[in-house]
């Protein structure tokens, strides 16, 4: 239910669809929210790859921008660096010696998108949602969230103290503060547990002082070839899956029906060109990010407005190596801290789907597709693809979903065959 009194702050339990009655003020803080929430996954990416940190930076909020300019600006999304690109990237560099042909791979990659969008368009939404009942998306979206379980632990496990302040802070402010405080817990927490690394030594400012205060992102072109594109674009045909989970999880999230209005295939265009832009300069490729998802959970603020002045922060931030130097500042743990909810919260979202939507677990088809999806997720299984010179791996989520969507449609309804 949406609060309607524009002269005080929304009813904490409300969900707030309209952040302009916060005042610009209180929607910039939830944009930078939002993009502190995003920065330590999206700057992962290019310090394992070797791409520039400013021009993933300026990139992702770039893409976002677009990809909102393309869904009618109706998706609370953000697009950060990939994970699942990561292992194609350093075998093309290592192979070809130069990662500008990783780059041309992205490019190809964000193309597939546009393809198989057309595709979607061409046969229609509703067959797509088909082969997507909540048996499905809700332990896809418990996937989501459980996957990221590891990389929140090995965050926090870096200074504990720090990690259970930062948690601390953000459950203490998620429960007990009134007003607005009440919908900025992680920048609340963010801060809280910085103080706390400033004053307990666990603050490194050094690289602050040979960053300069401003300058030009290194943009550098991709580079084509049959060996760049033949192993880093497959990978788009497992990451397109993760974007139906990703923009189910969102959906879920905010309860809203986004595969239908604005659409899956134009979610789909917006990843892809956000993809290809952000690699033919020297970016990686992007997609929409679960750690936001958590944020809109957990706040409940769930404006797209507030997701276009993130990506507005994160370009600024990309033509600042002083302030993206700032921000690095902040301790690993204290990110880990808060992600142990946010990622929590996707994995909840999951499982309220399965609960809100009414899935019978007595059905014995039932529970052997949400079995095989949470265990071949989870478990790490991995499918390898060889054809002719097409080679590529299905794993994590996305061989999950494949599964998953495989045995909904071919097991038969359990019911139906005892009836016979």
């Amino acid at each position: 239910m949406e609060n309607t009194n524009k002269n005080s702050t929304p009813d904490v339990q409300d969900a707030i669809r309209n952040a302009r009655e916060l005042g610009i003020p209180k929607m910039i803080i939830l944009g930078v929210q939002h993009t502190f929430t995003m920065f330590g996954a999206t700057v992962l990416v290019p310090l394992i790859t070797g791409l520039n940190i400013s021009v993933s930076l300026f990139m992702a909020g770039i893409g976002t921008l677009l990809f909102h300019l393309v869904t009618k600006g109706k998706v609370p999304a953000f697009l950060g660096s990939s994970f699942a690109f990561i292992a194609p990237i350093l075998t093309v560099t290592e192979v070809t010696g130069d990662i500008a042909y990783a780059q041309g791979g992205l490019v190809v990659a964000g193309i597939v998108y546009l393809v198989i969008s057309l595709l979607v368009y061409i046969f229609g939404v509703e067959k797509v949602i088909k082969v997507f009942p909540p048996v499905v998306t809700g332990p896809i979206i418990i996937v989501i969230g459980l996957k990221l379980a590891p990389t929140a632990i090995g965050m926090a496990s870096t200074n504990w103290m720090l990690a259970i302040s930062a948690f601390a802070i953000v459950t203490i402010v998620s429960i007990f503060a009134k007003g607005f405080l009440k919908v900025i817990p992680v920048i609340i927490g963010l801060i809280g547990g910085y103080l706390i690394a400033v004053f307990t030594g666990n603050v490194d400012f050094s690289a602050m002082g040979q960053a300069s205060a401003v300058g030009l992102p290194p943009f550098t072109l991709a580079k084509f070839s049959m060996t760049g594109v033949m192993m880093v674009a497959p990978v788009a045909l497992a990451t397109v899956i993760e974007h139906f989970g990703d923009v189910m999880a969102i959906g879920a999230t905010v309860e809203k029906d986004y595969m239908s209005d604005p659409g899956v295939h134009r979610t789909l265009i917006g990843d892809g060109i956000a993809t290809s832009l952000s690699a033919m300069f020297g970016g990686p490729a992007n997609t929409t990010y679960s750690e936001n998802t958590g944020v809109l959970a957990l706040t409940r603020v769930w404006d797209p407005a507030i997701m276009r002045i993130a990506a507005c922060v994160a370009i600024i931030l990309g033509f600042s190596p002083k302030l993206g130097a700032l921000i690095q500042t902040i301790p690993t743990a204290v990110v880990g801290g808060i992600s142990i909810i946010l990622f929590g919260m996707i994995a909840s979202i999951g499982a309220r789907t399965l609960v809100e939507r009414h899935v019978d677990f007595t059905h014995q088809k039932n529970l052997i597709i949400a079995a095989v999806i949470l265990i071949l997720g989870l478990g790490g299984a991995q499918l390898p693809i060889n054809i002719g010179l097409l080679s590529f791996t299905i794993e994590g989520m996305a061989l999950a979903a494949i599964v998953g969507i495989v045995l909904n449609l071919i097991l038969p309804d359990m019911e139906a065959v005892d009836e016979e």
